[in-house]
């Protein structure tokens, strides 16, 4: 069948993969599985509620929910009346709770739990389009879902027809879903999306996914657009969609499962490595001297060059004793791993790569739908993002700058056709915002163009590719470059505080908390000599002089983050001015913010 809308893409899955668990979640300690009847079944009864409440295209529901079947449903139930979806991260602050469910227009808000419907009913009580408010899970008094689904199935048949003359006059052009942008400043864009986007974007990357993978596990948000197109991209391909139980519980869920494949943010994966590295430290003797053998071994893993026998033949023995350990501890069966929403270290590739996980890294932006190039499997670059998708016009500006067109481009920022202009330019091109550099269809990334700053030297420093070799640090949790119109570069780092706690009492180190920690010398000098071993890969202008540590970690929750775990600079350049101050000399004293 010819699929143009997302709700083809359903059809397209029942027609070719009818499954008994086409979307799965662990509840309670069961896998609940759905059926592809089931998936569908419950999205027409959605879709019938709609039509019963009055609701028409271009109306709005907004949902704030962790990743589960029944946001398939709502979401699909949507697509097919033509109302359109905002998806809404559980993370984001109050402020951006009221600017999304004002600024979109939503006029039911579909909530997932009990802790998250008493933080965000108050606020949505405010709202004056927000006309009634929902919850997946069932709570005492408050209008369930189920009962949205329970109106479907009274008004089946008064809507069928209606429903099938409705989606037949829903236009592949026509938006399907807002989704707003976190961004690192100020408040959310609402990324307007047509299921032309997505469906374009599916149809471009669906020969990234080997034939052999049949199922995924999903931890990373439905809300986040990279997450959503996947799961759209499964559902087109017949593979089995399990969601985690929460980020918690995916080693126990990849264990539980043993899915072929899932996909992940850079940190994840650095998280995964960090575990794996300090399960080293903890050995002794003989074993340890291997570990470290093999480890070396994978850094230097080139999926692009012939390494020679004798490597190859290191590399089985260390496959035998090591990294089969390694694929046991995420479940046994995971082949690759699909990366994106930020830089990927290149050692994660290779080390991955060395023990038979390849990561795909890939790239593109929410406005993209959001690929924009991916390596495949057996393909992969470590250190790019693969080929340019055949449908993707790129250009590399004389600034560096990255430029695309293409089908899965949105069509504008939702009532703000002022910004729209500011990033798409007359001849149709968006402007990413990302440096970088083509060779032939590859597609490598250099940096982030607003992020780069200048020296009072001259020099000019791209903060991110520092920062992404700095965190190779099992001591380095998060670090951000400053050094805007100074004279050198400096750095707040934001410790691994569990490393650093075992590493403190192995070196007797007396502390009481995370402030003791960071206070003491034979703690600094120890992230001094991190330091001195990194900056050895930069030239000297972009070499770290000084730094300054936090004790406290960054986390969305904190605001120091983005949902997809990127660093907030401007948020931090405010919350640490005080410790910038002190880096450059113009205070006495560093200033703790968890110095009470």
């Amino acid at each position: 069948m010819d699929v143009k809308r997302i709700f083809d893409i359903a059809a397209h899955a029942a027609a070719n993969y009818s499954q008994d668990d086409c979307l799965a979640v662990k509840r309670n300690g069961k896998w609940d599985k759905f059926s592809t009847a089931q998936y569908i079944e419950n999205a027409n009864y959605i879709s019938y509620a709609l039509l019963e409440l009055g609701f028409k295209k271009d109306d709005k529901i907004a949902s704030v929910s962790n990743n589960r079947p029944e946001w398939n449903f709502l979401d699909l139930g949507m697509s097919q009346v033509g109302v359109v979806h905002i998806p809404i991260y559980p993370t984001v602050g109050r402020d951006e709770y009221e600017h999304i469910l004002s600024h979109s227009s939503a006029k039911i808000l579909v909530i997932s739990s009990k802790e998250r419907y008493e933080m965000i009913k108050p606020i949505a009580d405010k709202i004056i389009n927000i006309e009634k408010v929902y919850t997946f899970e069932k709570i005492e008094g408050v209008p369930n879902f189920e009962d949205l689904i329970e109106l479907g199935k009274q008004n089946a048949e008064k809507y069928k027809q209606k429903l099938e003359e409705v989606k037949a006059s829903i236009n592949e052009n026509e938006v399907c879903s807002i989704i707003y942008t976190s961004g690192t400043t100020g408040l959310s864009k609402g990324v307007m999306m047509t299921h032309k986007n997505f469906v374009s974007n599916v149809l471009d990357t669906q020969n990234i996914i080997p034939k052999f993978a049949k199922m995924a596990l999903s931890f990373l948000p439905l809300n986040h657009v990279f997450e959503r197109m996947l799961n759209y991209l499964y559902q087109y391909a017949g593979i089995k969609i399990y969601y985690a139980e929460s980020t918690d519980t995916v080693v126990d869920n990849l264990k539980d499962i043993k899915p072929d494949f899932f996909a992940s943010v850079p940190r994840v994966l650095e998280k995964v490595y960090d575990k794996i590295y300090g399960a080293g430290m903890g050995l002794t003797g003989i074993k340890k001297a291997i570990f470290f053998w093999a480890l070396d071994l994978a850094i230097h893993y080139d999926p692009t060059k012939n390494q020679g026998a004798f490597y190859n033949f290191k590399l089985k023995i260390a496959d035998k004793l090591i990294f089969v350990k390694w694929r046991a501890a995420l479940g046994g069966n995971v082949k690759f791993i699909v990366s994106g929403g930020a830089a990927l270290q290149p050692r994660l590739s290779k080390v991955f790569g060395a023990a038979k996980i390849q990561v795909m890294e890939g790239y593109g932006l929410t406005e993209t739908a959001p690929v924009i190039s991916v390596n495949k499997y057996n393909e992969v670059r470590p250190g790019t993002v693969g080929p340019i998708l055949d449908s993707a016009d790129v250009k590399i500006a004389d600034d560096g700058e990255i430029l695309f067109k293409g089908p899965n481009l949105m069509p504008g920022y939702y009532k703000d056709t002022e910004r729209t202009a500011e990033v798409i330019n007359a001849e149709g091109y968006f402007h990413t915002g990302d440096l970088g550099k083509l060779e032939g269809k590859i597609l490598s990334i250099t940096g982030r163009k607003k992020e780069l700053f200048k020296l009072s030297t001259g020099k000019y420093v791209a903060p991110q590719p520092i920062e992404n070799k700095f965190k190779e640090s099992p001591f380095i949790e998060q670090l951000m470059v400053v050094g805007d119109g100074e004279k050198y570069c400096a750095a707040i780092i934001a410790p691994v505080f569990e490393y650093l706690h075992n590493w403190a009492s192995l070196h007797h180190v007396v502390f009481r908390s995370n402030l003791d920690l960071v206070k003491n010398p034979k703690v600094v000098a120890r992230i001094q000599k991190e330091v001195d071993r990194y900056n050895k890969r930069f030239d000297q202008h972009m070499q770290i002089k000084k730094f300054a540590l936090t004790c406290q970690e960054w986390t969305p929750d904190t605001g120091d983050l983005s949902p997809t775990l990127k660093v907030k600079r401007n948020f931090l350049m405010q919350k640490y001015q005080m410790k910038i101050e002190f880096l450059y000399g113009r205070t006495a004293e560093e200033k703790f913010l968890c110095d009470d």
